[in-house]
C-alpha cells in the first residue's frame, strides 16, 4: 500500500448556513488538498461530523468527493462503529470499488476488552473486500487498543494493512513500530506528533491540519520520511501553534474556522458542536494571514 504513505487528510463535511451539506465547498476543499500535495483523502471520518449525517447525506458526501477527486488521489472510506454486525453488513453491501482501503474505528461506548476488540476486527477483516486500516483513538472510544492487540491483528489478517494510531502516546506507537510486520503501516492520528512518529519509522499521518495547510504539512511529512530532520522540524515549529489552536475548542470547529479565513467554506458545525469563540477565531485568522503572506 505504497500509495498510502505520506499525508492523508480527514476531510470535513462543509455545511451551508442552513446546516445543509455544501457540496460546492467540499469540491473546493478536495481541490485545495490535491493542489497542496496531499497523498490521499479520507472520507467520512470523525472530522466529517459523521455522527450527525443522515444516510442520504453520507452518500452525497461520498459521491461528491469521488466526483471532485476524478481518480487523482487514493481514497479511504471511514466504515466503523460499535455494532459489529452493522459494520459487517455495510462492508458486505456497500460498493467500495472507488476506495483503496477502509478506516475502521475501534468500538466506542461499549468499552470492550482487548479480546472483544480483536474479535470485532476479526469480523471486519473477514467481511471487507478491500484492505483495512485500524483506528485507535481512546480519547473518543473510551478504550485503548493495546499494541499487543494491534500486532495480533496485523499478523493474523493479511488485509489488515495498517493502523491510524491516535492515542497521543509516542511510546505506544514505538512499541507497534518495533514489532510490526514489515509492510504494516503505522499512521499517526495526532498532528502534533506525526513528525516524531515518522522519524521513528511511521508511514505518515491522517491529518486534520493538513487540509488547512496542505502544502506545508505534506512537505513536512515528506521531509521526515526522507530523514531530512532539520528541514522537517522547521515546518513543525511553523505549524505547531495552529495545531494547538484547531483542537482547542473541538474538532472540526477549529479547522472549519481556517477554511472560513481562506474563503473556501463557511464555519458551520452541527450541534452538539458549536463554532469557536471570537478570541480563537481572531487568532486563527491571524495565523492564516501569517502563513499566506
Amino acid at each position: 500500500m505504497q500509495s498510502l504513505i505520506g499525508t492523508g487528510v480527514a476531510l470535513v463535511t462543509p455545511f451551508k448556513l442552513d446546516f445543509s451539506v455544501d457540496t460546492e465547498a467540499l469540491k473546493r476543499i478536495v481541490k485545495y488538498s490535491i493542489d497542496g500535495g496531499i497523498e490521499y483523502l479520507v472520507v467520512l471520518g470523525t472530522t466529517a461530523e459523521n455522527a450527525t449525517l443522515s444516510v442520504e447525506e453520507k452518500e452525497l458526501v461520498i459521491r461528491t468527493v469521488i466526483e471532485a477527486n476524478k481518480g487523482t488521489l487514493p481514497l479511504v472510506l471511514g466504515v466503523g462503529g460499535n455494532n459489529t454486525m452493522k459494520v459487517v453488513e455495510e462492508l458486505k453491501t456497500r460498493d467500495l470499488s472507488a476506495f483503496a482501503a477502509i478506516l475502521s474505528v475501534s468500538p466506542y461506548y461499549n468499552k470492550p476488552t482487548q479480546e472483544g476488540i480483536y474479535q470485532h476486527f476479526k469480523a471486519v477483516a473477514e467481511a471487507s473486500p478491500i484492505p483495512v486500516i485500524l483506528y485507535n483513538v481512546p480519547g473518543r472510544t473510551a478504550s485503548n487498543m493495546l499494541p499487543s492487540t494491534v500486532l495480533r491483528l496485523a499478523n493474523d489478517f493479511k488485509n489488515v494493512i495498517g493502523i491510524k494510531e491516535a492515542a497521543g502516546d509516542i511510546v505506544q506507537a514505538m512499541r507497534i513500530l518495533k514489532d510490526k510486520p514489515k509492510d504494516f503501516l503505522v499512521i499517526s492520528g495526532d498532528d502534533m506528533i506525526a513528525l516524531p512518529m515518522v522519524l521513528a519509522g511511521g508511514s505518515g499521518v491522517i491529518s486534520v491540519i493538513g487540509q488547512g495547510f496542505p502544502k506545508e504539512f505534506s512537505e513536512m511529512i515528506r521531509l521526515g520520511l526522507n530523514k531530512k530532520v532539520d528541514e522537517a522540524f522547521k515546518y513543525q515549529y511553523l505549524l505547531s501553534d495552529s495545531i494547538d489552536m484547531i483542537f482547542e475548542q473541538g474538532n472540526p470547529a477549529g479547522i472549519k474556522e481556517v477554511f472560513l479565513s481562506l474563503g473556501i467554506s463557511e464555519n458551520t458545525v452541527r450541534l452538539p458542536l458549536v463554532q469557536v469563540d471570537h478570541s480563537l477565531s481572531e487568532r486563527l485568522h491571524e495565523f492564516v494571514k501569517k502563513i499566506n503572506k
